[in-house]
């Protein structure tokens, strides 16, 4: 397409299908070698795009699904046209998983092939190693995880991917029904923000140097279509600039070629570079000034992150955090919290340094031949980033969320929220029976227990531990088994909290405070309080006609 718009082409179609095919192979790793140079030495052109990578994958990950599924859009495998159907639903994946998966990646391998072949004939040829296992690999794994979630992604493929790491390491990482576990979800979000910030980095300082990425743009092409190219191209470096910009932010910066590293605490002379837009944001040589170390505030904020999500997952509690005892879960030791946030730093560190080594490679020879950041350097830097910042973040905000509700101030401040049997007493209202941690509203209580005694004496209107009784509260006339509670032999708790009904009460009547009353099957003091009822008994004989 910008081969047609373009005024002037220096070359026909033949030449823009060559790049074309070159350029899909590059989306996918694959290292590419130039030939027309000035000295006629072959350069290599490793700097592969990150956002082209994530077009193929996507499409591979969506052709594994549908080719496991049936197709897009199918509707089931024919044997709902019997009379009486009802609607067909969705059921499991029609293709078994090995077929659906060997049939979409030879399937593209085929292709790449063909691919590759045609543009070893232009002036962008793929490099036989690289693409021989870079573009298998993609396939490989984008077409296994769109089967994986054709299968609603269960969790057993990967237990058998984790069988290598160690067994206290395995909760961490893949919790229980194939979710996430604690360390993966502090990973993406320690990712989440280091990328983030590197993005910002990048997006401050070409908007401080705004002048000259612009005069880069427009004397690097004249026409619009050859404006619209450049353009396109640095949206899909966009990704590679953000891991630029987590790097520079973790301390080792990048290379501008060899020997011409870029960082926060020192800049070497660049050489010679294009005039390409994205480059106008790096910053000037020299030393690092104070507003270039302000660029480590970003790993810092990525370790406390880290350390905050896998400190909520030790002390899982309600929204807003609890003591002990009132969350949904155990709290986690602070031994277990610290090792979790180590790993999670390793993880962290680990997938940083593949974006690392993905988005940076050789652009020519001699000077060139190192172009972005330094894997194993970046690598280094994010696990002592997160290590020191993660892992005591971890241990103090689960010290902080394990404290006693007693701690939250004065007077009753941490007890704002509580109902107690003793407190319900002294205000006249009947306590839940049952209503302690774990109880739901149709528990039932069983036999009195130690301890239940006061609390079944301040049902009867005494409070626990005084003479004097407590105010009785007034018996609502709707409760048709008011009269039986006092003997029934056991409880249920029934709570009747139906939004935007009466419940048998008054149309202006406040509900609020209504309270769940217990009842159960009738016992012999029940009976006979129904024998001295004037309704007759269910088994009675019927009563002959006009009495």
């Amino acid at each position: 397409m910008l081969w047609i718009t373009s005024p002037y082409p220096d070359s026909g179609p033949g030449g823009a299908l060559h790049v074309a095919a070159a350029l899909w192979l590059l989306a996918h790793g694959a290292e590419l070698v130039r030939t027309d140079t000035l000295s006629g030495v072959p350069a290599p052109v490793g700097v592969a795009p990150l956002l082209l990578l994530a077009l193929p994958a996507w499409l591979l990950h969506r052709a594994g699904r549908d080719t496991a599924n049936g197709g897009p859009g199918s509707g089931g495998d024919g044997f709902g046209d019997e009379a009486g159907a009802v609607d067909v639903v969705a059921g499991p994946p029609t293709a078994s998983a090995r077929t659906a998966w060997a049939g979409v990646v030879l399937g593209y391998l085929a292709v790449a092939v063909a691919a590759a072949l045609y543009a070893a004939g232009g002036p962008l040829r793929p490099s036989c190693v690289w693409a021989g296992v870079c573009v298998p690999l993609v396939a490989v794994l984008a077409a296994a995880a769109g089967v994986w979630s054709a299968y609603g992604r269960p969790g057993g493929p990967l237990r058998r991917l984790l069988g290598v790491v160690p067994a206290a390491v395995r909760p961490l990482v893949l919790g229980p029904g194939g979710r996430p576990g604690v360390a993966t979800r502090a990973v993406a979000a320690g990712l989440a923000v280091l990328l983030g910030g590197g993005a910002l980095l990048v997006v401050v300082s070409l908007v401080v140097h705004g002048a000259t990425a612009q005069g880069s743009l427009l004397r690097l092409t004249e026409g619009w279509s050859g404006r619209f190219a450049v353009l396109l191209l640095c949206a899909a470096l966009v990704p590679n600039a953000a891991v630029w910009g987590a790097a520079y932010a973790l301390g080792p910066g990048f290379a501008l070629g060899a020997g011409h590293a870029v960082g926060p605490l020192s800049s070497a002379p660049a050489p010679f570079l294009p005039s390409f837009p994205l480059l106008a944001a790096v910053p000037e040589a020299g030393e690092g000034r104070p507003v270039h170390w302000m660029a480590g505030v970003v790993p810092l904020i990525a370790g406390v992150v880290v350390g905050r999500v896998v400190a909520r997952g030790a002390v899982p509690g309600e929204r807003g955090g609890t003591g002990p005892g009132h969350g949904r879960g155990v709290a986690w030791s602070a031994g277990r919290t610290a090792r979790a946030a180590g790993v999670a730093a390793v993880l962290c560190a680990a997938l940083l340094t593949g974006l690392a080594a993905l988005s940076g490679g050789p652009l020519g020879g001699a000077l060139l031949a190192r172009f972005g950041p330094v894997w194993w350097q970046v690598g280094a830097a994010s696990l002592a980033w997160m290590l020191l910042v993660a892992v005591p973040t971890a241990v103090a905000v689960r010290a902080w969320r394990c404290r006693t509700p007693g701690e939250e101030g004065p007077g009753d401040g941490g007890r704002r929220g509580e109902r107690t049997p003793e407190g319900d007493a002294h205000r006249g209202r009947r306590p839940r029976e049952g209503s302690g941690s774990g109880r739901g509203w149709f528990t039932r209580t069983g036999a009195e227990r130690p301890g239940e005694a006061d609390t079944s004496r301040s049902r009867r209107g005494t409070a626990p531990g005084t003479s004097d009784p407590a105010p009785e509260e007034p018996r609502d006339p709707y409760d048709p088994y008011a009269p039986y509670a006092p003997y029934a032999p056991f409880d249920y708790d029934v709570s009747f909290r139906h939004q935007g009904q009466d419940q048998g009460k008054g149309q202006g009547q406040d509900d609020t405070e209504y309270e769940p009353y217990g009842f159960l099957t009738a016992g012999p003091a029940v009976e006979d309080h129904r024998r001295s009822d004037s309704a007759p008994r269910p088994d009675a004989a019927p009563e002959p006609d006009g009495q």
